[in-house]
């Protein structure tokens, strides 16, 4: 009997287009980084407050995912930033093949760098390639501390992990969080992780990860 593994089928396919979108990028010598974190950490927030405290320095377009409504886009458009919105109608992560739609529809020529911002996930978008540059992650003080044990993946591919929220802490707020456990849990699986605390809402602790930003948008 022939039997088809389709769980290497979907990545293969899912590889090739990745492939094709990191030649593009390369080609276009523009940066791409996927930004990957549960629901409700606040990587749209990141966002909009990164495009408009960047937009003299350098500009960014976005692919927004999400498994249903534009509500984020909207959010990102407010910026006047370029963005092209996906639903995957129930996936739980993005596909390279949407991502390669999705550049097609960006002013790349226009742009410095592009985020992804992937579906609310810590397991599925660690996965699967989209051709990125590399990988984001995010993670909110009241997510729990556990995270970056309990989920290594992203947290071992990622380039950057923001710990966000952080003006909660200490301010009559009960959360229950141990930034040094992250820190160390976050470099066993990945020495070279940039780590920035922000909060996206105040701004505290935003100016080292625009820098780093900058930098890396230069250093193509």
């Amino acid at each position: 009997m022939y039997k088809v593994n389709i769980g290497k089928k979907i990545l293969s396919a899912n590889e090739e287009y990745a492939l094709k979108n990191s030649q593009f990028l390369t080609e276009h010598k523009k940066l791409c980084l996927n930004m990957i974190s549960s629901p409700g950490s606040g990587k749209t927030t990141i966002l909009t407050r990164t495009i408009s405290e960047l937009k003299d320095k350098i500009k960014i377009g976005v692919i927004e995912g999400d498994i249903q409504t534009d509500i984020d886009a909207e959010r990102i458009r407010a910026t006047e930033a370029p963005v092209v919105q996906i639903n995957t109608n129930g996936a739980c992560h993005l596909l390279a093949v949407q991502v390669n739609g999705a550049l097609e529809n960006l002013p790349v020529g226009d742009l410095d760098l592009i985020f992804i911002e992937n579906v609310g996930n810590l397991v599925c978008p660690s996965a699967f390639e989209l051709g990125e540059t590399g990988k984001i992650a995010v993670l909110s003080v009241t997510e729990g501390d556990d995270k970056p044990a309990k989920y290594p993946a992203i947290f071992a591919k990622s380039k950057a992990l923001l710990i966000n929220k952080i003006d909660l802490l200490g301010a009559g707020v009960q959360v229950d969080f141990d930034i040094e456990r992250v820190k160390a849990d976050a470099r066993k699986l990945n020495k070279g992780i940039e780590l920035f605390l922000v909060s996206a809402k105040t701004g505290k602790g935003m100016t080292s990860w625009y820098e780093w930003l900058v930098k890396s948008v230069e250093s193509l």
